[in-house]
């Protein structure tokens, strides 16, 4: 059996397609012969979705593109991305690394008759972590990351759309790699969507075909913003489906002690204050905190203060959900409701005290 091998990675090498099915097909009758019945088959059916011509390495680093545009069609990257920084619920977690140890054990399953999970979808609000995921995963098993831009992918040529398609996975089958489709309800919508014309169910078709078609050694991740508008048949594609839904207040505090590990703060290890902050942060995405912890710190540095505060990151808050500060007393009134006391406004705003405790009189502050 060992031969087989050897002979199959050297007709691979100098790209002898008929070595490599010859001495495939003799590895899968031998493996069938010693009670290896699930790997043998999973060989030959491999066998029959690769009879096309194999494609040297040198070809890989060409990138297709858009014939309308020219555009790149493809990114690719190799991220490095520490576990620390994935924040995620307890579920979401468990999943993600769940996917990754059926993909690094697919032999192990495999032989036992078990088919690999090696196809994703990713699906929550924008903001959620779901590239960060992607880059994740790419980072664990060492895959390179290719990542379709929906931007040139898109064509407004009829029939392009679905050749780019067929050119994306035509190039990610030339080596194990990961195929990460962003935006991914843009080519895989619903095929009787009436807003759409006949070159939707075609792009769609196009697509479950490829996906079918895709190499079980490398690994296939899409992400969407709008899941319901998938079509069904694409659903069923995916081994493994994982929600990202916005960060809950476990979350939230993870987020902030790694945004601010080693910066001073005064809301930290004040656990009161603390959970004000993160009461304001709920309904978030992850994106959006990380936005407005960069900004209040941005403020503290322009201000020449060493410290960030409570009232800091409350008045970005309050910017973020409101988009701008057109009446100060109902910023202050905001701040008070959140916890922050009279002599912080003072400070951090430069507010005088009188008009703080003026306008404090009508504020209902919340209990934590």
């Amino acid at each position: 059996m060992y031969t087989e091998i050897v002979k199959i990675i050297e007709g691979g090498l100098v790209n002898d397609k008929e070595k490599v099915i010859n001495y495939a097909t003799v590895l899968a009758d031998n493996l069938e012969s010693q009670g290896e019945a699930s790997l043998a088959k999973k060989i030959r059916a491999t066998l029959s979705r690769k009879r096309g011509t194999l494609t040297s390495l040198d070809s890989f680093s060409t990138k297709p593109v858009d014939t309308e545009s020219r555009m790149d069609i493809i990114e690719i990257s190799s991220p490095q991305i520490d576990a620390a920084q994935i924040v995620l619920s307890k579920y979401s977690q468990e999943a993600i690394y769940s996917f990754i140890e059926s993909y690094n054990r697919r032999d192990t399953l495999l032989k036992s008759g078990f088919d690999a999970s090696n196809s994703l979808l990713l699906y929550g609000p924008p903001g959620c972590g779901k590239t960060t995921v992607a880059q994740f995963i790419s980072s664990i098993t060492g895959l390179p990351l290719v990542t379709a831009r929906l931007d040139g992918l898109v064509s407004s040529l009829l029939g392009s759309t679905a050749k780019n398609i067929r050119k994306i996975f035509d190039y990610a089958s030339k080596r194990e790699c990961i195929l990460f489709l962003d935006e991914f309800d843009v080519v895989a919508k619903l095929r009787d969507d009436k807003n759409e014309l006949g070159e939707l169910k075609r792009v769609v078709n196009s697509l479950i075909q490829n996906i079918d078609a895709f190499s079980d050694d490398s690994i296939l991740i899409a992400a969407t913003n709008h899941h319901e508008l998938l079509d069904p048949a694409i659903w069923r594609r995916f081994t493994t489906v994982i929600t990202l839904e916005k960060p809950q207040k476990e979350e939230i505090r993870q987020l902030l002690q790694i945004i601010l590990n080693g910066k001073t703060t005064n809301f930290l290890s004040v656990p009161k204050k603390l959970d004000f902050i993160e009461s304001a942060l709920v309904g978030l995405s992850h994106s959006d905190i990380k936005t407005i912890i960069y900004n209040a710190m941005r403020g503290v540095i322009l201000s020449d203060r060493d410290c960030l505060t409570n009232c800091d990151v409350l008045k970005e808050v309050y910017f973020h959900k409101n988009h701008s500060i057109e009446v100060e007393d109902d910023l202050i009134k905001y701040l008070m409701e959140n916890g922050a006391t009279h002599k912080e406004i003072n400070e951090s705003m430069k507010i005088p005290l009188r008009k703080i405790q003026g306008i404090s009189k009508g504020v209902d502050r919340k209990e934590m």
